[in-house]
Formats: structure tokens, C-alpha cells, sequence
């Protein structure tokens, strides 16, 4: 058989509101970013684990608050002092690193007037800081936790990966799909990146047996 070149372009990934969706594991998330309003203090911290929906919270509250976003191993090189007073998103905030100094610098110029939503794996108590000041003034910000995905949260985001890539499938696919993955949102973005490509390299649709396949190659079937 004549294998197709799949050239691995990266998806157009949809993170407004709409494109959202909701389910028992992310909804006290959602209404604590949506709340941002209320924010004690004008900061959050919104924790989960790789590929929970994180980064598409934090899209949804930028649109709404008109945030800028950053990531927390760029700090360093921002121009803090221009963000005075306004809503600033630090995503992967357990990356902190070197640049505690600059996270310390943004929380101040930021709260005072604005608002700071972080993001992170875990939570501030496990980001290995050392600035005694910026621990407390983390530790005291409200934690928004994102719990692990339930069967529907999950088959929805494989719907949603699939359109993002025009790639169609069986609904059948699905239920199959999640019942054989990782209970992850990462581990569902991965899958159908596997599955997209190996379609595309064999010039097949993406169907159970293909799956199949794909799930065994990825110790997963």
C-alpha cells in the first residue's frame, strides 16, 4: 500500500466559552474563574493536572477580562511595571523557577488594582519556592481545583479534538475510545493526534480497527 505524507500540522484549537464543556469535575472551576469579580484579594489559583482544560479556563477569563497571558518561565524577561493594575494570567506556574523575583513583583504591581489568575499542576505549597514573602501571599490566594475527567467530560473533548482536526469519526468511535484511554484530557489530545496521523500516513478514515491498532501500539488496547 502507498503511504500518504502526513504532514503534522498543528490544529486550529477552539478555547472560547462556547467550545467549553462543562461537567462535575470542572464546574466549581469554571464558576470560580467566572466569579473573577470577586476574586479575595484579585487572584486565583487554578490547579489540575496536564491537559485538564487549564489553559482553556484561562482563554475564557482573558476574553472576559481582557488578561494578558504569560508563562511563569518567561517571567523574568516581562516588562512587570507595565502591568500595573491590570488582569494578568501566569500559566505553568509550578515553573517558576528562577524567576521567583519577578512573580513576587507581578503579584504586587498586579492586586494592586488588578486582577492575577495562576495556573498550575499543584498547588503554590509544592512549587518549591523560597521567597518566604511570595509562599505566603500564594498560599493565602483562593485554589480552584479541576478534578479528574468523567466519562462525559471526556467524550466530549474527544468530539471537540476530532472537529478541531476535521477529522470525522463514527459516534460509535467514541464510547470505544473512552473506555479503552487514560483518564485524562492530555492523554485524550495525544490519542487523537495518533490516530489523525496514522490515518493520514495510510490514507484511512479513522475507524474501530485503526483505533485499535493505534491503542495497541500505545499500550493501551
Amino acid at each position: 500500500m502507498i503511504r500518504q505524507l502526513a504532514f503534522d500540522l498543528p490544529p486550529t484549537e477552539a478555547l472560547s466559552r462556547a467550545d467549553f464543556f462543562v461537567s462535575p469535575s470542572n464546574t466549581l472551576a469554571l464558576q470560580a474563574v467566572e466569579g473573577w469579580r470577586d476574586w479575595p484579594g484579585g487572584k486565583l489559583v487554578l490547579v489540575g493536572p496536564e491537559g485538564s482544560g487549564k489553559t482553556h479556563l484561562t482563554h475564557i477569563w482573558a476574553e472576559a477580562s481582557g488578561a494578558a497571558i504569560l508563562q511563569a518561565r518567561d517571567l523574568a524577561e516581562v516588562d512587570i511595571a507595565a502591568l500595573a493594575g491590570r488582569a494578568v494570567a501566569v500559566e505553568d506556574a509550578q515553573q517558576i523557577g528562577m524567576a521567583e523575583a519577578a512573580l513576587f513583583h507581578l503579584h504586587n504591581v498586579v492586586t494592586a488594582g488588578g486582577t492575577l489568575l495562576l495556573t498550575a499542576t499543584t498547588p503554590p505549597r509544592d512549587w518549591g519556592l523560597r521567597l518566604a514573602d511570595l509562599l505566603s501571599r500564594m498560599q493565602a490566594a483562593q485554589v480552584a481545583q479541576l478534578m479528574a475527567p468523567d466519562d462525559g467530560l471526556l467524550s466530549a473533548v474527544l468530539v471537540k479534538l476530532f472537529a478541531d482536526r476535521q477529522v470525522a469519526v463514527a459516534p460509535n468511535l467514541i464510547p470505544y475510545l473512552v473506555s479503552r484511554m487514560p483518564r485524562s484530557v492530555g492523554a485524550a489530545r495525544g490519542l487523537v493526534a495518533a490516530l489523525d496521523a496514522q490515518a493520514l500516513a495510510l490514507g484511512r478514515p479513522v475507524t474501530r480497527a485503526l483505533a485499535g491498532d493505534v491503542l495497541d501500539r500505545l499500550g493501551n488496547g
